[in-house]
């Protein structure tokens, strides 16, 4: 009896070892052939984004290309807002014992302490796409390079292209991301800076959160509030997805001009019917993958390189294949 008792606490044990493990493992990138080689993890924001799931898949592309250079890991949040389940990601690829974070954060205030953790741990960190608040990394003693796009010059590009379809003095309105987000202050500033330069009037500047049925919320009332708006300039292109959608159902979108940012395949598609005037490319499939390659340099070397400023692009119909 003794040994049957043995033998199923055994397998019991086994099977909840399985259970919990099958999670953390689902979006473990193959091991490489050299044991001893880095050990990377990605961390991204909502993967109910395209923008992120292609930055996954460049990710991967590239450690399929060098398997046995590093190990990768990649996980993701279910929203945008999910803050507090970025920081447990931290926390468990500490605990796995990774040799590098590559983070592309949900906030660019709350995620700085448990990095600081895991600095002070020995893990390298990089910051990709959403850049963390300066202040807080000199308040804290730290440093954190980053790489990735100069949002604001993005911003201004799509604004200033939009700005051509526009009269001096017409009504627009800017739909904004998460407000503690480093890249929506930038692209809410840039779209300003075009705005402001064409003399036109923002007359509602608004968060839509990232997200496209909240921008669909916003848009739809703003539509009914400023009857008159001649365009929206959205912080990114899920929700220019919503406006679009909003414009559509009041029937204004020959009346109403839109713009996003991040090059996503639905913008694509909306901009070759014309349903979108512009969108900015910050190239999501290679983001990561800088990201990636500096945290490299950064084990091989031993020491933190400074920020890297990567590539943004209008893209307008003419552009669009």
């Amino acid at each position: 009896m003794r040994y049957y008792n043995i033998l199923f606490f055994s397998v019991l044990a086994a099977v909840i070892a399985v259970g919990c493990g099958g999670d953390n493992q689902q979006r473990e990138a193959t091991a490489p052939a050299e044991p001893d080689s880095p050990r990377i993890a990605l961390i991204m924001k909502s993967l109910a984004n395209e923008f992120f799931l292609t930055m996954e898949e460049g990710a991967k592309a590239h450690h399929a290309a060098n398997s046995d250079a590093y190990t990768l890991f990649s996980e993701g949040i279910k929203d945008e807002l999910d803050v507090n389940r970025q920081i447990q990601l931290v926390q468990q690829m500490m605990n796995r014992r990774v040799d590098a974070i590559v983070i592309a954060p949900a906030d660019s205030k709350a995620l700085i302490p448990v990095c600081q953790r895991a600095m002070d741990a020995g893990v390298a960190v990089v910051n990709i796409d959403n850049k963390f608040d300066a202040d807080v990394l000199a308040e804290r003693g730290v440093h954190i390079p980053f790489v990735g796009p100069d949002n604001r010059k993005g911003a201004y590009l799509a604004g200033k292209y939009l700005a051509q379809y526009l009269e001096e003095g017409d009504p627009v309105a800017i739909l904004e991301g998460v407000p503690s987000a480093f890249n929506a202050i930038q692209r809410r500033q840039g779209f300003e800076d075009a705005m402001n330069e064409a003399g036109m009037r923002i007359v509602a500047s608004q968060s839509a959160d990232w997200e496209m049925a909240r921008a669909n919320r916003v848009a739809s009332a703003l539509i009914t509030e400023q009857p008159e708006l001649k365009a929206m300039l959205c912080a990114n292109d899920n929700m220019a997805l919503g406006a679009v959608a909003a414009l559509r159902a009041a029937g204004k979108l020959d009346q109403v001009h839109v713009i996003g940012f991040d090059n996503i395949s639905a913008a694509q598609e909306l901009l070759a019917r014309g349903e979108l005037l512009a969108t900015v490319d910050q190239h999501a499939d290679q983001l990561a993958v800088f990201g990636i390659e500096y945290a490299l340099e950064m084990l091989a070397s031993g020491e933190s390189p400074d920020d890297h400023e990567t590539p943004v692009d209008l893209i307008t119909a003419e552009a669009t294949p």
